[in-house]
């Protein structure tokens, strides 16, 4: 939770809005992971198109805070502004694409994982290297361009009704948009987002096997997704798209597409390549007489090859032939489909990976019988954070409490991944709050089934009320009003609803509009900065409320002197 910044409308490419696009879009993605995964029927129907996009863009997202010295969540050090007003800014700003490019090569997961990292990969090379003085909206629509093309020809055979599609409608009305004097970056991003999203309503049309389906394509909707975001962080407007007939829904069962079916590649083939450009030809050639779905995106000596084959030997061997393959990940269709249809368990226990935003907190749910990952403002962990926790815990069963609004996408991403690798039972529990996960981890019961156990821990930590108070670092426009740096801030349920001046009266009011709905038990975590602020508000519910029930715990997190929790 912080502080909503006043909106700062970009009339250039800077760092401030590239690193605002970057998290709108990673959260944009994380929300939209689940509807895009059940759109997935092309070119294989396995579901996991949302989950590769947003891994793919979580690796370049933090690829480029890592060049930039930051790390995911992280408020602490120089903010975005501040860095753009370094002598040195322009520097920063290509420091920042290069290695968001080089993230999304290196993290692109999936056919259109791979397709995605090529079009941001051309598009950040393009915005790099404009020259001082190019009107921005023309950099974009360019960049934009280069984008489809990089992508329609790293694609072994194109095929129209899919994100190659929806990326082409952009660049198209992108290029239109820019050649009018008037049209700024707004207006560009603008018709570019607007025009993908009518391309994407087109995908059934063009792709029959969409049309049997009754959907539209998977990537070209994750596509819409981060324009729709570029949108909002350029403009501070968030799209209104028009009613989408073919939306979210659940595909029971998956039409067999050309890889799926009998005669159809056996083996999704993947691999990172230390080549020379001038051996990808000849790779090419090689590989597409082997397989289909071919994808080869990269450049400056490093590729990631993705193809569709039945002999896996072969597709290495022309791999080791033009380079030196490394990071090979193969999967085998059939015993993918079969894990997830048989749903075979064959560890046994269950693991709470919980994920704690401080010492004192990670020792409570510990005790409570948890995994902790170390988390919270400043330090939110990555998907890979949370999947390691998940697979380390050598459980057949595990139950994931990411604690934290905006860590819910990355821990739904791990829990598929580990779903995928082996016969694992992973479910999310989407607490919003330490607090939540606190109440939900008061009544795990590993002797109760599977479901059962989702259902009582779901239904404990929804009933768990949330606050908290903690201080503002800078000047912002808040949903509560403006405030100043120093300004204590109260919080109910992620918004920020008072603006004050004292701890404690801030902290005394959250609690009466938490209890104002009603509540028998208040539990108080007091953070590092506390100073005695949960006891008093301890002693205050004792005066005032004298029939509620309090629990104060020492929980050592940042940034919030007091979290608050009423059931």
């Amino acid at each position: 939770m912080s502080a909503a910044e006043p909106h700062r409308a970009a009339a250039a490419f800077d760092l401030p809005t590239v690193l605002r696009f970057a998290e709108l879009a990673l959260a944009a993605l994380g929300a939209a992971r689940e509807e895009i995964d059940a759109l997935n029927v092309y070119p294989v129907p396995d579901g996991d198109t949302g989950t590769n996009l947003f891994l793919t863009f979580e690796s370049a997202r933090n690829a480029m805070l890592s060049a930039l010295g930051r790390q995911p969540g992280e408020e602490d050090g120089p903010e975005p502004a501040d860095l753009w007003e370094e002598p040195d800014a322009a520097g920063h700003l290509v420091v920042a694409m290069a290695a968001f490019a080089r993230g999304a090569l290196l993290g692109a997961r999936g056919n259109s994982g791979v397709i995605f990292s090529e079009l941001v990969g051309a598009l950040c090379r393009h915005v790099a290297t404009a020259k001082p003085g190019e009107r921005a909206s023309v950099v974009l629509a360019e960049g934009l361009v280069k984008a489809t093309e990089a992508s329609y020809a790293a694609v072994g055979e194109p095929v129209e009704g899919t994100i190659l599609s929806v990326a082409r409608a952009a660049s198209d009305a992108a290029s239109r948009a820019a050649a009018v004097e008037a049209f700024k970056l707004g207006h560009v991003i603008r018709a570019a987002a607007g025009a993908a999203r009518e391309a994407l309503a087109r995908t059934p049309d063009q792709l029959p096997l969409l049309r049997q389906a009754g959907v539209v394509d998977a990537g070209g909707r994750g596509l819409c997704v981060v324009l729709d975001a570029a949108e909002t962080a350029v403009t501070g407007r968030r799209p209104v798209s028009g009613r989408m007939p073919l939306g979210v829904r659940t595909i029971p069962v998956p039409v067999p597409s050309g890889d799926l079916t009998p005669g159809g590649p056996s083996y999704e083939v993947m691999f990172l390549l230390d080549a020379d450009e001038t051996r990808i030809p000849r790779l090419r050639e090689s590989l597409a007489s082997l397989g289909d779905s071919l994808v080869v995106v990269g450049g400056d000596g490093l590729w990631n090859v993705h193809v569709h084959v039945d002999d896996v030997g072969a597709a290495v061997e022309a791999g080791i032939e033009a380079g030196r393959p490394h990071r090979l990940r193969v999967t085998h269709f059939a015993e993918q489909g079969e894990r997830r249809a048989a749903g075979a368990v064959v560890r046994e226990g269950r693991t709470v990976v919980v994920v704690a935003a401080g010492a004192g907190l990670g020792s409570l749910f510990v005790q409570g019988g948890a995994t902790v990952v170390p988390g919270g403002a400043g330090r939110r962990p990555s998907t890979g954070r949370i999947l390691e926790a998940i697979t380390r815990a050598g459980t057949a069963e595990v139950i994931v409490l990411p604690n934290d609004r905006d860590s819910i996408a990355a821990a739904e991403a791990a829990a598929r991944t580990a779903r995928e690798r082996g016969d694992l039972r992973v479910a999310v529990i989407p607490t919003n709050a330490q607090v939540q996960g606190l109440a939900a981890l008061a009544v795990h019961e590993p002797g109760r089934s599977f479901e059962e156990e989702i259902v009582t821990m779901s239904a404990a930590a929804r009933h768990a009320r949330s606050g908290a108070v903690t201080v503002a670092a800078r000047q912002a426009m808040t949903t509560a009003g403006p405030c100043e740096p120093g300004d204590v801030l109260g919080v109910i349920e992620g918004d920020f609803v008072i603006v004050g001046h004292d701890l404690f009266e801030v902290a005394a009011e959250v609690l009466e509009r938490l209890l104002g709905g009603g509540g028998e038990l208040v539990t108080l975590v007091a953070g590092v900065d506390a100073q005695g602020l949960a006891e008093r508000a301890a002693d205050h519910l004792r005066d005032a409320h004298p029939t509620v029930d309090v629990v104060v715990y020492d929980g050592g997190q940042q940034r919030y002197p007091l979290l608050v929790g009423v059931e």
